[in-house]
């Protein structure tokens, strides 16, 4: 591979290309401070009135200095830092919350009834307690007044919270140690928050004279780090959702439509968003996808479930005839006792294990075996059909009177035609949506962020401020690729919202929220440019890596 020449500045950036009211807080646009419950007396059962967001222009100034690199002709790398370097902020202990109903989980955020009564019980036993309420930036659909949340204490360090959740514990209550500066409604934070450290990688693919492509390693089932995915490549970044703990499925298999090289891996969640790359230089586009497969011999077909995945395990949901939803639900692994699953050869060394039935076709469709067991090894150009439950008795018939089979495994968009695949086609999952056609447009509740049995999940991977990875297309028709560090103290992260500001502010005109927490990561020139919050690089699913000539 020829090394491109590399120039580097350093400079500072636009105030008014990234005036990043996000993250300056006070009167603010992008948040809402969460209130003591003793001055928020209009903050009551009943919701409070959503943060409404003010314009960009004139808020928040900040500076923000950082560096660019050429990378190559058409690729350049930014990295900068949002807000104040110096911005400190306290540490608390967050409680977790009774829900008081059965079907509803424990949790940061619950009813301002019950927030009350906890935070009177935790002061009666001596501890700094307060209530407070908690009103979320108004999305696309959701947002708005969150419930109430409960705090013990304000320390200068996190050793002196953790003494608090010590005592907190004893008196039977669960919680954790939390530094203020991760929330994404700053309560009287002085102007100027933050810091976020941002890296931006841009690619043009009317100039650029490598190629964009998408990877995930040996096989499907293994996870391995950006770093690794992106070896001898200009830049890499993690890409999609992934099942992550064997209890859920297998470690690695995308959780959400994965296509690499113009071959379809895995089956959408739903119709939620992904990033669709259909040229080999990096022209790309957000599309909401549905999958469709099928078997068929003749006049007899059988639709299938789902493609390279564990059967009866759907991670992120949004499958069909799944419980407890067939609706995106995101985090959570849907189950589903009578499935048919296709496996190809890159799924790994050896198809899931278990009962049922499982056929294996070479690549001419013929039945090369009717095993009654499931797992197999098995050879190129082979694939197998795996059925569990009732559908095992479908597959057994269909197998019993198939000649030749036709595999059909197809994406399809919004209005219902088949998307194109060529050699060059990458697709890779995400969500929430953040910006349609240069408009704010963050589909959290569509896109499975908000649980009504879990009011933690919107309360802490949405409004709260975590690492991020977003990707989109600029005015330019540019390809844009953003990693955000949070759950620091360096670093303290964006809100869902709070990305889509960013995005916006760097010119997006679509984007989308890509896998993020400990998965994000960048890396330029085989060197990690980000910190992760886990303090190490997380292995992954699928990484998104620009290479050169």
């Amino acid at each position: 591979m020829t090394t491109s020449t590399r120039r580097t500045t350093t400079r500072t950036l636009s105030v008014a290309a990234l005036s990043c009211a996000l993250l300056t807080t006070g009167t603010v646009a992008g948040s809402v401070a969460a209130t003591p419950d003793s001055s928020a007396a209009t903050a009551d059962t009943a919701a409070a009135p959503a943060a409404e967001r003010e314009p960009a222009a004139g808020v928040g100034a900040f500076r923000s200095a950082g560096t660019e690199q050429r990378l190559a002709r058409g690729v350049t790398h930014e990295s900068f830092t949002l807000g104040d370097p110096a911005a400190a902020y306290s540490w608390t202990v967050q409680v977790t919350l009774p829900s008081g109903q059965d079907d509803v989980r424990d949790a940061p955020v619950s009813s301002r009834e019950t927030a009350h009564r906890v935070a009177t019980e935790l002061r009666g036993a001596g501890l700094d307690a307060n209530a407070e309420a908690v009103v979320a930036d108004q999305l696309a659909d959701s947002g708005g007044y969150l419930g109430h949340r409960v705090r013990v204490g304000a320390f200068p360090t996190e050793a002196e919270a953790e003494a608090a959740r010590s005592e907190l514990m004893a008196l039977g209550y669960a919680g954790g140690t939390w530094y203020e500066g991760w929330d994404g409604d700053q309560p009287d934070a002085a102007e100027g928050g933050g810091p976020v450290n941002v890296d931006v990688l841009t690619i043009d693919p009317r100039r650029f004279d490598g190629e964009v492509t998408a990877g995930f390693g040996e096989d499907i089932e293994r996870t391995e780090t950006t770093s690794e995915l992106s070896e001898g490549a200009l830049a890499g970044v993690n890409a999609g959702f992934f099942v992550y703990g064997e209890q859920h499925g297998a470690p690695g298999d995308p959780a959400g439509a994965a296509a690499y090289n113009g071959e379809i891996l895995s089956e959408t969640v739903g119709d939620r968003p992904n990033l669709v790359i259909d040229h080999r230089k990096g022209k790309a586009s957000i599309q909401r996808l549905t999958w469709e497969g099928r078997v068929s011999s003749g006049s007899e077909r059988l639709d299938l479930d789902g493609i390279n995945r564990v059967p009866g395990k759907i991670r992120n949901c949004g499958g069909t005839d799944d419980l407890p939803t067939d609706a995106p639900k995101h985090d959570v692994t849907c189950t589903d006792e009578d499935e048919i699953v296709v496996f190809t050869e890159e799924y790994g060394a050896v198809t899931p294990e278990g009962e049922g039935l499982e056929v294996i076709v070479d690549g001419r469709g013929r039945i090369q075996e009717v095993n009654q067991e499931r797992g197999t090894e098995l050879s190129d150009g082979q694939y197998a059909i795996q059925a569990i439950g009732t559908d095992t008795a479908d597959l057994h018939e269909f197998a019993t009177e198939a000649r030749r089979i036709k595999l059909t495994n197809e994406y399809l968009d919004e209005r219902g035609r088949k998307l194109r695949m060529t050699p060059h086609t990458q697709v890779l999952n995400g969500g929430p949506n953040l910006l349609t056609d240069g408009e704010r447009n963050v589909t959290a509740a569509r896109d499975g962020m908000v649980h009504a049995d879990n009011p933690g999940q919107f309360y802490g991977w949405t409004h709260q401020r975590n690492p991020r990875t977003i990707a989109g297309v600029d005015g330019r028709g540019r390809l844009v690729l953003i990693t955000a560090d949070g759950r620091q103290t360096d670093s303290v992260g964006l809100s869902v919202s709070e990305a889509a500001d960013l995005a916006e502010r760097l010119g997006l005109v679509d984007a989308i929220n890509l896998d993020g927490g400990g998965s994000t990561a960048m890396v330029v020139d085989g060197e990690l440019e980000n910190s992760p919050s886990g303090g190490t690089e997380r292995a992954v699913g699928d990484a998104l890596v620009i290479r050169g000539r």
